[in-house]
């Protein structure tokens, strides 16, 4: 029996169709699958869970205008979050390349890989220094490790850890999820050392500041009496104190520190303000 040109082509067209589909089952089942534990560089693979992560973000008070790192990236969903929940720009660095792919196609899935870049680095070998917030859940050594890295970071950026410190310095915040527990710090200014603080047209007035991490304290020379830096805080490059003088009479200072400058207001205690400055 002869069969029809027309039979031979369909007869192709299914057998090609069934070779393609079974390609494709057979790449959908080579897609990487990771497992928790599994080893890395570093660290085993163990995921933040989705609550915690988005905890996290909002407590760096994560927004569209930040750019978001996570250090040890694993499956994605942190930087995927930043920019589905927050509308972030965000970066993955993770040393394992199966799970960068896994992370891009991810993104992809969820509608994100515009926002969201994946790259396969040594966390101690990258340069984030272009994040304002930095996320990562890696072990108590590799902070102590990466912390003198995020101190020389913009002062202001926000660093959020799952579960582990880092060291000595103390956390500005920490909040539990369903017993886990997660710490924001906030990189302080550097403002240890002499300065020269002037109030409206006053004269210059010499302080001395001593600082660890984001605690401060320090002293003041004023006209007939050395005094202390009252109720001293720096947050990232916010810094206030207020001052009293030999007549008792308190000002507030509220400002901001810019490399070796200083500048803000004080309020007096009748409500008066007035302009201040400090140079180092």
């Amino acid at each position: 029996m002869k069969h029809h040109p027309l039979h031979r082509i369909a007869a192709l067209t299914l057998f090609a169709g069934a070779i393609a589909i079974g390609l494709s089952g057979a790449v959908r089942a080579a897609e990487f699958t990771p497992q928790v534990g599994q080893a890395g560089k570093d660290v085993i693979w163990v995921p933040t869970p989705e609550e915690l992560v988005d905890r996290m973000l909002r407590m760096a008070q994560t927004t569209p205008s930040d750019v978001v790192y996570d250090l040890g990236s694993g499956d994605g969903r942190t930087v995927i979050a930043a920019a589905k929940k927050f509308s972030a720009k965000a970066m993955g660095i993770e040393y394992n390349p199966d799970m960068v792919t896994l992370s891009q196609r991810n993104a992809q899935r969820e509608g994100v890989g515009a926002n969201t870049t994946f790259i396969k680095a040594d966390l101690f070998e990258t340069d984030f220094s272009k994040a304002t917030v930095i996320t990562m859940y890696l072990l108590p050594s590799i902070n102590a490790r990466l912390k003198p890295k995020i101190l020389e970071l913009k002062p202001g950026t926000r660093v959020v850890s799952h579960a582990f410190d880092m060291e000595d310095w103390v956390p500005d915040q920490i909040d539990m999820v369903e017993g886990r527990r997660a710490m924001l710090w906030i990189v302080p200014a550097k403002v240890a050392g002499s300065w020269k603080l002037k109030v409206g047209d006053g004269a210059e007035t010499d302080v001395s500041i001593n600082q660890r991490y984001q605690m401060i304290d320090g002293t003041v020379q004023l006209p007939r009496i050395n005094t202390s830096l009252r109720e001293p805080r720096l947050l990232g490059d916010r810094i206030s104190f207020t001052l009293m003088d030999a007549g008792a009479n308190i000002q507030a200072f509220t400002g901001r520190v810019i490399g070796d400058r200083m500048e803000g207001t004080a309020r007096a205690g009748s409500g008066a303000e007035v302009r201040w400055s400090a140079r180092r």
